[in-house]
């Protein structure tokens, strides 16, 4: 189980690289312009993820920033979000390769953001959306760049099967 997950960290990594490398190419204009997407421009919607994820990482391990909003914009200047990105992709790395089997299998207990309910849940569901939640908003990143003129990013997971990196996991 250790070793799937880890694939997905990996590739959650590889795909943000990705979509992150060609927003670096939108002008400040592009990038914060309303597209009709849910979070409404390139930055919401990368913000959104970065939230997103830093609520979760907070849930998993009880360290680190989770905004109190899931539209927060942790960062409207491009350099320092992707810095930011690059950094919870690290950190949700170690934090997967620090995990045993039991781990997976094992409960955790949060608060929702958006209606402040309790849960408790086993973990590995829970890391399944955590990637699942990305491959969302990717596909909405990539809608973005698409309706502004950019190139065609593939994200497929299978393309990164087949990377170098993505074959230590086969």
């Amino acid at each position: 189980m250790k070793k799937h997950f880890m694939m997905f960290a990996a590739y959650n990594q590889w795909a943000n690289g990705r979509v992150y490398d060609e927003t670096a190419e939108l002008s400040v204009e592009e990038f914060g312009r309303d597209t009709g997407a849910f979070f409404k421009s390139m930055m919401g919607t990368l913000n959104h993820t970065l939230v997103a994820d830093r609520v979760w990482m907070k849930r998993f391990t009880g360290e680190g920033e989770a905004p109190a909003t899931l539209d927060t914009i942790i960062q409207a200047d491009f350099a320092k979000l992707r810095a930011a990105r690059e950094a919870e992709d690290k950190r949700i790395l170690k934090w997967v390769g620090s995990l045993g089997d039991k781990e997976f299998g094992g409960r955790f207990t949060y608060m929702t953001v958006s209606d402040m309910r309790t849960i408790s849940q086993r973990l590995a569901p829970a890391l399944d959306h955590l990637f699942n939640h990305q491959t969302h908003h990717r596909g909405q990143a990539h809608m973005i760049l698409t309706s502004l003129g950019r190139q065609s990013v593939q994200l497929d997971l299978i393309a990164f099967q087949r990377t170098e990196e993505g074959r230590a996991f086969a």
